[in-house]
């Protein structure tokens, strides 16, 4: 004879407690990777800026010299800055997150050395005549500037530095007239690339 059919709901099975506990952990760290990372890197800022340098490379190529090729890229470096500048603080103000706090203070103070670094450099190696030194060492130091201050910052950042550094390695060992293109290649194409790719999955 059959069984009398039960009027109680069927349970749901429970959850297995090693899931659950994976679960939070998930949680719980993707909290802290965002309280720790500065997120106001500019993703449309930095498409900006590989558009201007891609109009500087070809500027810099039409130049009768070295000093007013020089020049060019220099002029180029403060429209970047300026850019950078406005746009990371306004991406920082729609974000409601602190330039001068936390991550940012920390990506800040990663990020100067190697740019500090590279502008002395850059003198020495203007002053002795060396200018063809110039773009490896600019890509190789702005890429270290990217990993070092990356590393409190979103995770595409460090890789777009590590493409950086790859590219300077490759200028120290090129012919001179492979400055502008290659200079186009990290600060016009990089920039584009990875300025896209931050733009689309990181708020702009």
């Amino acid at each position: 004879m059959d069984p009398l059919p039960s009027n109680r709901p069927l349970r749901p099975a429970p959850v297995a407690l090693d899931e659950h506990a994976r679960d939070n952990l998930r949680f719980i760290r993707e909290t802290m990777e965002r309280a720790s990372s500065f997120t106001a890197v500019p993703g449309w800022g930095g498409v900006a800026m590989g558009i201007t340098a891609l109009g500087a490379a070809a500027v810099a190529s039409r130049q009768a010299d070295s000093v007013s090729w020089f020049i060019t890229w220099l002029a180029e470096a403060a429209v970047a800055f300026g850019i950078a500048s406005f746009t990371t603080l306004s991406k920082a103000r729609r974000a409601n997150v602190p330039i001068l706090a936390g991550p940012g203070r920390k990506f800040a103070l990663s990020f100067a050395p190697p740019v500090f670094v590279a502008a002395l450099l850059t003198v020495i190696l203007f002053r002795a005549g060396l200018i063809w030194a110039i773009p490896g060492v600019w890509l190789l130091l702005y890429g270290t500037a990217v990993i070092t201050g990356g590393a409190f910052s979103i995770r595409v950042v460090p890789l777009m530095g590590l493409c950086f550094m790859v590219l300077g390695t490759v200028a120290l060992f090129s012919p001179a007239s492979w400055g502008s293109i290659l200079l186009a290649a990290g600060f016009g194409g990089l920039h584009i690339i990875f300025g896209a790719v931050i733009a689309r999955n990181y708020g702009g």
